[in-house]
């Protein structure tokens, strides 16, 4: 019994230092995520990749959200209306502000002087004016926020949108590895409002 315990405490302390925190997550337009069955998720074909990203990195990610999505009975397709977009935000501090200021059009996509998530697939394509009342993530330490808004590519309307932290490794300043990034990306699914098929939840 007290091996039990002991064994018990130990995992609690690892949950209690886990690197990964969500930090948003948030459904649009009263939208049911379980209507769709399928999905696609962003390439670099479709605009460009963050700033510090490498390929090997979005092939990691997008590997972990691939994963995810199958295991609640979603289908990849390339000619999908669920669109998932990844961005990505490096900054020291936490704070939101709106995703879209009134009046305010960015070049390039949101990217504002580098504190709003560089998304792959300009967001300002559907992220229209009258989100303005929305929060966004505009930094979290210097460690790395992970975006990602799922949105109806055909109508361009957002559904979806969540970010967790720390994509990057805060000692090494580097992504981390295929199995952290995993686990990050499971934190960002954690209030997905379509669950996990039940041979996939974990007991």
């Amino acid at each position: 019994m007290k091996k039990l315990l002991a064994i018990a405490l130990f995992c609690s302390l690892l949950w209690a230092c886990s690197p990964y925190a969500l930090v948003n997550s948030e459904t649009y337009n009263n939208a049911d995520l379980a209507d769709y069955h399928t999905f696609r998720i962003v390439s670099p074909a479709d605009g460009h990749l963050p700033p510090g990203m490498e390929m090997v990195t979005y092939y990691n990610i997008a590997a972990a959200i691939r994963e995810q999505m199958l295991e609640r009975g979603f289908t990849e397709d390339s000619a999908s209306p669920l669109l998932i977009n990844i961005g990505l935000t490096v900054h020291r501090e936490i704070e939101t502000e709106p995703a879209m200021p009134p009046g305010y059009v960015p070049y390039a996509g949101p990217y504002y002087n580098g504190f709003y998530p560089y998304f792959m697939y300009p967001r300002m394509s559907y992220w229209q004016n009258y989100y303005s009342n929305a929060q966004v993530i505009t930094g979290m330490y210097k460690e790395g926020v992970l975006t990602m808004d799922m949105v109806n590519i055909r109508t361009m309307t957002p559904l979806y949108s969540a970010s967790v932290a720390t994509i990057v490794d805060n000692g090494q300043g580097r992504f981390r590895n295929l199995a952290g990034i995993a686990e990050a990306v499971q934190t960002l699914f954690s209030r997905f409002p379509v669950p996990l098929e039940a041979r996939y939840q974990r007991r």
